[in-house]
């Protein structure tokens, strides 16, 4: 299955992370809270509009906004 950007993924779909674009303002800090290749990230729920994205990556739950997700590349 190819790489997708993680805001491509549906709530109760979970896949694992595959990279971080370089680019990426929040990089370093997803990568303490534990968005490091391999890790399963599972979708929470979508807000009524779409934005943010609530998230469950280990035992962190935590909201990013969409623009950010499509930086994320994951493989389900």
């Amino acid at each position: 299955m190819p790489d997708v950007p993680l805001d491509s993924l549906a709530p109760g779909q979970t896949a694992h992370v595959v990279a971080l674009d370089p680019a990426h303002p929040l990089r370093r800090r997803l990568m303490e809270l534990g968005f490091v290749c391999g890790a399963p990230v599972t979708v929470v729920r979508r807000a009524p509009l779409g934005d943010p994205v609530e998230l469950r990556i280990g035992a962190t739950l935590l909201a990013l906004r969409a623009d950010d997700l499509r930086l994320i590349r994951v493989r389900a």
